[in-house]
C-alpha cells in the first residue's frame, strides 16, 4: 500500500528521527533542556538500530533501504538538530553561523562517504571487511553536545556561549578527518548507554 520499509529492522531509525523532530519543536518553543534530552534519546536509538537490523531477516532491497534511511535520518538528527539547538540558545553571531554551515557540510559529507564505503564493502570478502569507521561517526554528537551543554552548570554564560560552537567546530573537523575508529560493540554499547543515562539524569536534576 505504501512505498518504503516498515518492519522491525527500521523501527529504531524511525523512532530516533521522531525524537529529533520532537526535540527541534521543543527547542523552538524554548524548552532547550528537554530538547537536549531528545537528542540523547535519538542517539541511543541510532546506537542500537544496526544491531536490531542485522538480527532481522532482510531482503537485499531492505538492506539497501536500511543504509539509505539511516543516513537520511542521521542528517536530520545529528546534522540539523544540533544547529537548531545552537540557534535556539541564542548563539547566532556571524562566526557561529559559519560554524553551523561547516558543521552541516561535514556531517553530510561524512554520511555520504559512509554510504559509498558500505556499497564498496559488499564487494569484498567478509574476512577482509574491517569493523571500523573512517572519521568520527555523526552519532557521537548525541553524547558530546549534551556533555557540553551540562558544562553550562559550571561555566558562566559568556564562556559557555563560546564553548558550545567551538565544540561543534572541532567535531565537524573530526567527522571528515581521515582516521579509523572501531565500531562500538558489546561493552562499548553499554558504556555509551550509561553515559547517555547519566547525561539525562544531570539535565533532569538541573530542570527540577
Amino acid at each position: 500500500m505504501f512505498i518504503g520499509v516498515y518492519n522491525l529492522s527500521v523501527v529504531l531509525t524511525y523512532l530516533g528521527l521522531c525524537f529529533s523532530v520532537i526535540g527541534m519543536v521543543l527547542a523552538f518553543l524554548g524548552y532547550v533542556p528537554a530538547a537536549v534530552m531528545c537528542l540523547i534519546l535519538s542517539g541511543v536509538s541510532d546506537l542500537f538500530d544496526g544491531t536490531v537490523a542485522r538480527a532481522c531477516k532482510r531482503t537485499e532491497r531492505e538492506k539497501k533501504f536500511g543504509i539509505q534511511i539511516d543516513s537520511l535520518a542521521d542528517t536530520v538528527s545529528f546534522g540539523v538538530f544540533p544547529v537548531v539547538l545552537g540557534i535556539c540558545m541564542g548563539f547566532t553571531s556571524r562566526m557561529n553561523i559559519i560554524i553551523y554551515i561547516i558543521y552541516v557540510l561535514a556531517a553530510v559529507i561524512r554520511l555520504a562517504y559512509f554510504n559509498v564505503l558500505a556499497e564498496e564493502k559488499k564487494l569484498l570478502p567478509k574476512k577482509t571487511q574491517e569493523a571500523c569507521y573512517y572519521g568520527l561517526p555523526v552519532t557521537s554528537i548525541a553524547i558530546i553536545l549534551p556533555f557540553t551543554y551540562n558544562l553550562n552548570i559550571f561555566l558562566n554564560a559568556e564562556v559557555f556561549s563560546k564553548a558550545f560552537p567551538l565544540v561543534m567546530f572541532i567535531v565537524a573537523i573530526l567527522f571528515v578527518l581521515n582516521f579509523k575508529i572501531k565500531k562500538p560493540t558489546g561493552i562499548w554499547l553499554v558504556i555509551c548507554s550509561v553515559l547517555a543515562a547519566i547525561e539525562i539524569a544531570i539535565i533532569s536534576v538541573a530542570m527540577a
